[in-house]
């Protein structure tokens, strides 16, 4: 293979990860590490390349790992018949917790990058074009030849009940431990790291080993790792061992498939919070729909697991109010809150505004939208079918 190949393939790895290192540069390519530096030196020169992806302390983004699907929605005008052809109002729209979660937060005006697997067809280039478009750094996801992008179909009755729901997600298995450490330069310069469950159990634990050798190292700034469930089957990905993780977000329903058992009143989803918390993640919230959240207030096993309630909407849509929920906890976070009350009232208030909205990501939400939260705003709690005590 010529230099100018060698040099292509070169320009092409650092394009898709611009924070790899000349090691792995050349280990990828065959090359001895003077050959990798000589070829970055012609692609300087010739201006493809402007130098390296250094991130400055007060650029560190949020980095979110996950999903970005495509998701369809077909709900049928009459009466669904089987075996024959339906007539049916369709839309497609962009999905994935990952992604959801990094839109919000591009769209609160702070710094975010998504790792995730893209297929090669018009789905994969549509999600990479709205992702940029929406400010989101792309640049360390995986691309994948000959290879669908995930996508969500679901088919609704007349009513907007679903009926049916399909799911192509294999590709996210692409996003193994060689994977993240293939990204891991890039995974460094994060400030908070933002994972779903739509990573495999391997891949989540590999995060949670890192995250255990940062702490154990004292490395600062530490980049905090916060897991978001995505459903009651995929908590299998979840580890057993939860040591060095910072926050866990879940609903009702995932907390009880993890606790292996039904947990019907408030004081029993309070007791497996603090079995969550046994298992090694210093804090937890749990999301209850209309019911409000729970949360740890504090890491101590001896702090209070606090309620508040959910605001009264009239909800439009409910596709993406968790993930919006996460993401401004996440946004907390990364100003540094240790209050975990206000971030759980920052993440109702912007739930809320994607209620109200029939997009999955509510085009209300910007800089600024959550500057303003006070007691006040939070409505009292609707009557209630989860049981107090």
């Amino acid at each position: 293979m010529t230099d100018t190949n060698k040099k292509d393939q070169l320009y092409t790895l650092i394009r898709n990860n611009p924070f790899i290192s000349q090691q792995d540069l050349a280990s990828e390519l065959g090359l001895s590490r003077s050959a990798v530096a000589g070829h970055i030196a012609g692609l300087i020169r010739e201006r493809r390349l402007l130098g390296r992806a250094y991130v400055l302390p007060d650029s560190r983004p949020v980095l979110c790992i996950g999903a970005a699907n495509l998701d369809r929605k077909m709900r049928t005008l009459a009466t669904l018949q089987m075996g024959t052809s339906n007539p049916v109002r369709s839309e497609e729209v962009f999905g994935g917790v990952g992604r959801n979660i990094a839109e919000n937060l591009a769209r609160l005006a702070i710094p975010v990058a998504l790792l995730t697997a893209l297929g090669d067809d018009a789905a994969g280039h549509a999600l990479q074009t709205h992702a940029e478009d929406a400010g989101i750094d792309m640049r360390g996801s995986l691309h994948l030849s000959n290879t669908s992008s995930g996508t969500y179909t679901a088919v609704l009755d007349e009513h907007g009940e679903m009926l049916l729901a399909m799911a192509n997600m294999q590709l996210y298995e692409q996003l193994t431990p060689a994977f993240l450490h293939s990204r891991q330069p890039q995974r460094a310069a994060a400030a908070l790291t933002v994972c779903d469950l739509n990573l495999g159990h391997d891949s989540v634990q590999a995060l949670l080993a890192d995250a255990r050798q940062d702490a154990a190292q004292g490395n600062s700034p530490a980049t905090p790792l916060v897991i978001v469930a995505v459903s009651q089957p995929k908590m299998a990905h979840l580890p057993q061992d939860l040591t060095g993780l910072h926050l866990l977000i879940l609903n009702r329903g995932e907390l009880e498939t993890r606790v292996a058992r039904a947990l019907p009143t408030a004081t029993e989803l309070r007791a497996a919070c603090r079995e969550v918390q046994r298992q090694g993640a210093r804090q937890v919230i749990v999301t209850c729909g209309g019911e409000g959240v729970y949360f740890t207030d504090g890491d101590s096993l001896d702090a209070p697991i606090v309620h508040l309630a959910a605001r009264e909407v009239a909800a439009v849509d409910v596709t993406g109010a968790g993930d919006a929920f996460s993401a401004a906890v996440c946004w907390s976070l990364y100003h540094d809150s240790s209050d975990l009350k206000l971030a759980c009232r920052r993440g109702l208030k912007l739930a809320a505004m994607t209620l109200e909205s029939a997009a999955t990501v509510s085009p209300k939400i910007s800089a600024g939208a959550l500057d303003d939260i006070d007691d006040a705003d939070l409505a009292p709690p609707p009557p209630t079918l989860f049981q107090q005590d």
